[in-house]
This record gives C-alpha cells, structure tokens and sequence, in this order.
C-alpha cells in the first residue's frame, strides 16, 4: 500500500491546499498501526476478533462524540493492523459555504476527478477508499506555543479539527493501551479523505462495513 500511494496519490502538502479541516463535511480516516503489526486481533472465518488493544482501539473512537463538540460518527471498523472510520463535522459556526475557498476547491477536486476517470485508476468507487493524503499531527507543545511563522501557523491544527481529534483518539488508546500493559504503537501519519457526496458516502460505508469479509484482498493485508 505504501508503493501505491509514493509520488502517485501523495499531494505536495500534507493538507488539501484550501481546506480547512474544521469544516462541516464528512470524512474517512485510515490510520495504521506501526509497521502495521497486527496489535489488534486477526479475522477468522470473515470476522474480527479483538484483542485487548483492539477493544481499546474501538472503545476511544466511540468516546470521540463525549469529548469532541458537533462531531457524528459514521461507518467503523477496526482491523488487525489500521482503522477505518467515518467523521462527520457538522458545526453550525463554520459553515463551509461561508468560506470563498470552497467553491475553488470543489471545483479542483471535480478537474482531478475526470483527470483520473481517464486514465482508468478509479473504478466502483474504490477511488474514495485508494486516494487518500496523509495529514501530520501535531504534539500537545506545539499546540501550546503557536509558531510565529505565518505559514506555520496557517497549517498548525485547529481546535475541533480533524488533525486534533485524531491526535486525541491516537493518544487515548495508547495511553490506555500502555497502562494496562500492552506492547502498541501507531505509524505516525494518518490517511483522510474528504467525502464529495452521497453516493462516496454510500461507496466508502460499503468498504468498511465489509472489510473484514473482505481481508484477504485488502490492500493492508
């Protein structure tokens, strides 16, 4: 999977240039565990069965609502070695249409759809699940001292973003994960990707409600 997404599907930033990830939409999250080392359970016979740092995993992803505000939950699966989950941002406060980067970004993603549609690389919607970009985390210090550059300060995470509710759910579940003595580590990076519409969404709930049925042809196998 790392081959598929080196110098093809990677972006020069590790954001969508003109988005501003507090922004009401839906998103999929991918992360990946370290070396995607199986730390949480194996599929048998088309099922997952948890280990304790599985259970960990899935219980701080459902506690996201009770310590994050307008955030939904959508589709979400925990695998042996990453996650997948739907997040659905839905702030009354920042609404996206409000915003005079959106349309240009819609209308950028909807070139690179076509562009890609040609070239025949996105086929049943497995576009939405393959063509992710990694976002980079930021620790609870750089929170603490904005940088002062203008530009570092433009791609820092934001309060309810989608970076710092992932640092957050990343760092529960090793926190717990470590204190009741389990071996865990996630790989640094997350993958996301913006949900365009209804039927993305359909495709990609889809993907992860099957997943486990579908493991050995999975790309994290």
């Amino acid at each position: 999977m790392a081959d598929r997404f080196k110098n093809k599907y990677r972006i020069k930033s590790a954001r969508l240039e003109n988005w501003d990830y507090r922004w009401n939409a839906a998103y999929f999250i991918t992360i990946c565990t370290a070396h995607r080392k199986h730390y949480f359970g194996e599929i048998i016979k088309g099922k997952m069965e948890f280990s304790p740092v599985g259970i960990i995993a899935d219980i701080m992803w459902h506690e996201i609502t009770h310590h994050t505000s307008h955030v939904q939950l959508g589709a979400f699966v925990v695998m042996p070695n990453h996650i997948h989950g739907i997040l659905i941002l839905n702030n009354p406060e920042i609404p996206i249409e409000d915003n005079e980067n959106g349309n240009d970004l819609k209308n950028k993603e909807g070139k690179e759809k076509d562009e890609k549609e040609k070239d025949g690389k996105e086929k049943d919607g497995k576009e939405n699940v393959q063509t992710l970009h990694a976002t980079s985390p930021q620790s609870p210090q750089d929170l603490q001292n904005p940088p002062k550059n203008p530009q570092m300060a433009k791609i820092s995470p934001k309060a309810n973003s989608i970076s710092t509710i992932i640092r957050s759910y990343k760092s529960a579940t090793t926190k717990h994960a470590h204190r009741l003595g389990y071996e865990f580590e996630w790989q640094t990076r997350f993958h996301d990707h913006i949900i365009r519409n209804d039927i993305s969404y359909y495709n990609i709930s889809n993907y992860i409600k099957n997943n486990p049925v579908n493991w050995k042809e999975d790309n994290f196998h």
